[in-house]
C-alpha cells in the first residue's frame, strides 16, 4: 500500500504542472497530498482525479479520470505547491468511491485538532450542503466519526468493538501517576473500568531498545492498577471475534456488563 501511495504522488507532481488554474486534484488523490490513510486495493495503482467545477470543461489527459462538478464558490487549498479544494470537500467526494469504515478513517484523521484540517462541524456543513451519496454513507459515518483516533488501525478497532456491544471509550488520554507522572498515551480507553487497549502493529518489534521501552510502557500501565490488551494483526485476522473477546474478558473482569455504558 506504500508503494501505491508513493506511485500515486508521484504521478500527481507530474501532471500537476499541466493543470489549468480552474483545474484541481481531487478525490481521494487529493487527500493523499494530506497523507490521509487510503483503502486497500488489489490494483495495480491508484487512480488519479483531477477535477474542475462547471463551467469549466472536464479535465482529459491520458492516466487521468477527470470530474466535472458542480458549480461553486472555489475554496482552494495548495499542498506541495498543488492545488486541491479543501479537505472537507474531498471527504464528500470519496463518499461514493470508498467504503463506510474507510470514510470514517478519513473522517477521523481530517478532524484530529492537532492536524488542523477540517472539524466535524465542517463535515457535516459539507454534506448538508452538497448533499450525501447513495446508500447515506456520510451521514452513516459522520455518526461515528471521533475526534481523537490517530490511526486508520486505531480507527477499525474501535468500531470493531463498539459494534459488537461494547462501550464507547475514549481515545487517546494521557495516564498519569498519583504524583502527576506521565505513564503512557492510551490508544483506546475505558477509564470507568480501568480498561486500556492497544492496537499493536508491531512496527517496534525489530528495534530491540524501543521494544524494550515499550514493555516497561506496559508494565507501568498496569503498576497504575490497569488491565492492559494488546490486539496483535492474528487476533484480528482469520477471526476478528478474538480481539472482541480478549477486550471483553477484560471489561467484565473489572466491573463491566453487557448493555451499561
Amino acid at each position: 500500500m506504500e508503494r501505491l501511495r508513493k506511485d500515486l504522488l508521484r504521478r500527481i507532481e507530474e501532471v500537476a504542472p499541466a493543470l489549468t488554474r480552474r483545474q484541481f486534484v481531487s478525490h481521494e488523490s487529493g487527500l493523499a497530498l494530506l497523507d490521509t490513510p487510503l483503502p486497500y486495493t488489489e490494483a495495480d495503482e491508484r487512480l488519479l482525479h483531477v477535477s474542475a467545477r462547471r463551467p469549466a470543461a472536464k479535465p482529459r489527459r491520458d492516466g487521468v479520470v477527470g470530474h466535472r462538478l458542480q458549480q461553486r464558490t472555489p475554496s482552494r487549498w495548495m499542498v506541495r505547491g498543488i492545488p486541491i479544494e479543501n479537505p472537507a470537500r474531498l471527504w464528500r467526494q470519496i463518499g461514493g468511491l470508498w467504503e463506510l469504515d474507510d470514510v470514517i478513517a478519513a473522517g477521523d484523521f481530517l478532524v484530529l485538532p492537532r492536524r488542523r484540517l477540517a472539524t466535524i462541524e465542517e463535515l457535516r456543513q459539507e454534506v448538508e450542503f452538497a448533499g450525501d451519496v447513495t446508500g447515506g454513507v456520510l451521514r452513516r459515518a459522520l455518526e461515528e466519526i471521533r475526534i481523537g483516533a490517530e490511526t486508520a488501525e486505531e480507527t477499525r478497532l474501535r468500531l470493531l468493538l463498539t459494534r459488537n456491544g461494547l462501550p464507547w471509550p475514549e481515545l487517546n488520554i494521557d495516564l498519569r501517576a498519583p504524583d502527576g507522572r506521565f505513564v503512557a498515551r492510551l490508544d483506546i480507553a475505558y477509564p470507568r473500568y480501568r480498561v486500556a487497549v492497544e492496537h499493536d502493529g508491531r512496527t517496534h518489534a525489530f528495534d530491540e531498545k524501543q521494544f524494550a521501552r515499550d514493555a516497561d510502557r506496559w508494565d507501568d500501565i498496569r503498576s497504575q492498577g490497569w488491565r492492559h490488551v494488546r490486539i496483535l494483526s492474528h487476533h484480528l485476522r482469520p477471526d476478528e471475534r478474538v480481539a472482541v473477546a480478549k477486550v471483553t474478558e477484560a471489561l467484565i473482569e473489572n466491573g463491566w456488563r453487557p448493555g451499561q455504558p
